[in-house]
């Protein structure tokens, strides 16, 4: 077996890239170059829009401590609509690449239909339940009464228009699943210049448009939503023809339905977990005060910015390793795998270093009080050693959940999150403050990398030695 950590092959691919119009062929490519110029387009995309995102922090932070302590108290609550949608694209994602690794287009295009429909009714759902309960739900997360109205500014629209997110989520997961990651690429880098354009006008007014605070900033996203939402459909419905342009019936919905949610319910749920430990996190974090929650927030967006790579890696190795599977090939599912998870250690000590680098002028762009500037410091100095751990953890839940194995990634997130991450912080904090606090969350990624990767590595071995996958 090769050596895990021989990073030569993919640096080279990433130093020579070279552009390439044929369709990707998920099952005869060689892996490493497939996963490239699958990757690499996802990269693109996520790098405008989750730059972009981080304008809402910036702006809002101009406003005051406050307010910015406001939007990062929202962090738990709105992830875990996304993540809900992140875990539905998933399971879409996977039983729409096997049906296309089967050679089977009918049953993935009512797939897909029935992720779109599925998606927007059970979005819809939660969005009804979070605006009826914002109160409720921000006082038990430990926000004060003084932060709820600028709380109420931003959720009420936010929860409004969140249901455009089956759109970026789910309808960019089926053409990922079909080996298309140009043109989701192009639909969240898109929605994100967007927001960034609208941001700064609606939170600060321009011409007749009047000043809207941190509200502004809400309806900047939804804009931004709404287009990402007519874009994908137009390229589902017009162009590719991948989801049906009229009503299905029941049966079809029903029958399609219960194969996405068997892979897409547990992976949601271990995607919601994230920002339930973030909501615990958080809640730890604010007995430190405002300052700590704000700084702890930009903290937060900053590590969206630090594993985009690895987030964007987590949604193309996953249509990968379901057509392989699909197909029988577990030699390419492994090779597919341990490729990506040496890139991904190496990938984030680099970007861990440039962090460390630049962490005094992050800290001085995102906020004026010296405070929560060292804070935000400390939170870069410490966290971002384990992303590289973190990725393989994130990269190994969604190659079980590609390998139709939904309930072993649950587990692991689990484990993830309420034996080791959690926990760990928690003890840190009572030991050592904030710096133990982070140095725990650290540990806990550390320790959780190496069971999932040893867990992984021993499917892997099984399958070479019974030459199929037990489901």
């Amino acid at each position: 077996m090769k050596n895990v950590f021989d990073l030569s092959p993919i640096l080279k691919l990433l130093m020579n890239q070279t552009k390439s119009n044929r369709q990707i062929n998920l099952l005869k490519d060689p892996v490493a170059p497939t996963l490239k110029l699958m990757t690499v387009p996802m990269i693109y995309g996520m790098i405008l829009l989750m730059t972009f995102n981080l304008v809402d922090t910036f702006f809002v932070g101009l406003l005051g401590t406050q307010p910015l302590a406001a939007i990062s108290f929202t962090f738990p609550i709105t992830f875990t609509v996304i993540s809900l949608t992140i875990g539905l694209g998933i399971g879409t994602s996977a039983v729409i690449a096997k049906a296309l690794g089967k050679g089977d287009k009918a049953s993935a295009k009512n797939l897909a239909t029935s992720a779109m429909y599925l998606a927007a009714i059970i979005v819809g759902v939660l969005a009804v339940v979070g605006y009826l309960l914002i109160d409720e739900t921000f006082l038990l997360l430990g926000a004060s009464e003084a932060l709820l109205p600028l709380i109420h500014q931003y959720m009420d629209i936010w929860f409004i228009g969140c249901i455009c997110l089956i759109g970026p989520m789910i309808g960019n997961a089926v053409l990922r699943a079909s080996g298309d990651t140009k043109t989701p690429s192009l639909i969240m880098g898109s929605a994100g210049l967007i927001n960034a354009v609208l941001d700064p006008i609606f939170i600060f007014g321009f011409g007749p448009i009047p000043a809207m605070g941190i509200q502004g900033a809400a309806i900047a996203t939804l804009i931004s939503w709404l287009f990402g939402l007519f874009y994908v459909l137009y390229v589902l419905v017009a162009k590719r023809g991948l989801i049906h342009s009229g009503l299905m019936s029941i049966k079809d919905f029903i029958y399609s339905a219960r194969g996405i949610l068997h892979i897409g319910l547990p992976a949601a749920g271990a995607n919601m977990l994230t920002p339930v430990a973030s909501a615990v996190l958080t809640a730890i974090v604010a007995r430190y005060g405002e300052s700590a929650v704000a700084a702890f927030g930009v903290g937060s967006r900053i590590e969206s910015i630090a594993c985009l790579v690895v987030l964007a890696l987590s949604m193309t190795l996953p249509p990968f390793i379901s057509q392989n599977f699909g197909a029988g090939n577990m030699k390419r599912v492994e090779e597919g795998y341990k490729t990506s998870i040496k890139f991904v250690l190496a990938w984030q000590i680099f970007i861990y270093v440039i962090l460390v680098l630049a962490a005094p002028y992050i800290a001085q762009v995102f906020s004026k009080e010296q405070a929560v500037a060292d804070i935000i410091k400390l939170f870069i100095w410490i966290l971002p050693l384990g992303y590289g751990f973190q990725g393989v953890i994130i990269l190994t839940n969604s190659s079980f959940n590609a390998l139709h194995k939904p309930m072993v990634a649950l587990s692991l997130s689990i484990i993830r999150l309420f034996i080791c991450y959690v926990p760990l912080a928690y003890i840190g904090s009572l030991l050592f403050g904030l710096e133990g606090f982070f140095i725990g969350a650290l540990l806990g990624n550390v320790v959780m990398a190496m069971i999932s990767y040893n867990l992984f590595d021993k499917q892997c071995k099984k399958a070479e030695h019974t030459e199929e996958v037990v489901v």
